[in-house]
């Protein structure tokens, strides 16, 4: 349920990112939701009576954690959906589970059973079938490339640090703390870089601002960390290739792109991997 849910979330977000961009600065897009969803989810654990307090010795982990989960995918994948169209940039986003799988296994000694690699092949088919005769678009944007693939080891990395790291707190106040910690110097940086381009934002944008801060940030992020700490790296990252599917599709459906023949193999391909990595022995 939470896979689920995880997947429409952050699907639905992609052409939504798009819309907000439109008239939102991008670190300034990001910072406040950052911060709003971190402050959130820390006030949230606050009133259900957890500790929020960040463990004795343990702030250098969470701030590496906020690092590449938070600030590094943020950065460059923001970036790279605004010099992308928002489906690319899913694509993109999501070879994730590739440098996941890799850096599982070279780091937390995971192994890559049959059926991980079964699943592993299964859901990149997918994605090139999703790409299909987009390449050539893809070569237009050098720099929005390089910063979907930076943003997805990135968060391969960070992934791989957050299981191996194991921060003694509750999930809710973790992930409000990397979430806060991470905004807050987007926020800085914004300040001198795009206060000029700021303005109060038309009522669609402001909307995806909110549903950045409480659906993208607030739940999602939440949701994928108790995930994360649930199962293997190399299963909740294929597991996550259900998203850029639902991106690609909702970014036709509210941006108007076309569907046919191509996204209806790789909806076959994709949920078939995540079938398959998510069968119980």
């Amino acid at each position: 349920m939470l896979l689920a849910a995880l997947a429409l979330g952050w699907g639905l977000n992609w052409p939504i990112m798009k819309i907000v961009l439109s008239e939102v600065p991008p670190l300034y897009f990001r910072a406040i939701s950052l911060i709003l969803g971190g402050g959130g989810l820390i006030g949230i654990a606050r009133a259900s009576g957890y500790s929020i307090a960040i463990p004795p010795g343990q702030f250098k982990a969470v701030a590496q954690l906020s690092l590449f989960n938070i600030v590094g995918w943020n950065v460059f994948a923001i970036y790279g959906v605004s010099l992308l169209p928002s489906g690319r940039a899913a694509l993109l986003g999501f070879t994730m589970p590739v440098w996941g799988a890799i850096l599982s296994v070279l780091i937390l000694g995971e192994r890559l059973n049959f059926r991980r690699v079964a699943a592993l092949i299964l859901g990149l088919s997918g994605i090139v079938a999703l790409m299909g005769g987009s390449i050539s678009g893809f070569l237009e944007a050098p720099a929005g490339i390089a910063c979907m693939l930076a943003a997805a080891w990135s968060w391969a990395f960070g992934i791989v640090l957050f299981k191996r790291r194991q921060v003694p707190m509750p999930t809710t106040a973790l992930t409000g703390w990397t979430m806060l910690l991470g905004g807050i110097p987007l926020l800085i940086a914004a300040l001198p870089l795009e206060t000029a381009r700021l303005s109060v934002p038309s009522f669609w944008p402001a909307a995806g601002v909110a549903y950045n801060t409480i659906i993208a940030f607030m739940f999602c992020y939440w949701a994928w960390n108790k995930i994360v700490l649930m199962v293997p790296v190399s299963v909740s990252s294929l597991s996550s290739l259900a998203t850029p599917l639902i991106g690609v599709i909702s970014g036709m459906l509210i941006l108007g792109e076309p569907i046919g023949a191509q996204e209806l193999i790789a909806a076959a391909l994709i949920l078939s991997a995540v079938a398959t990595v998510s069968i119980r022995r």
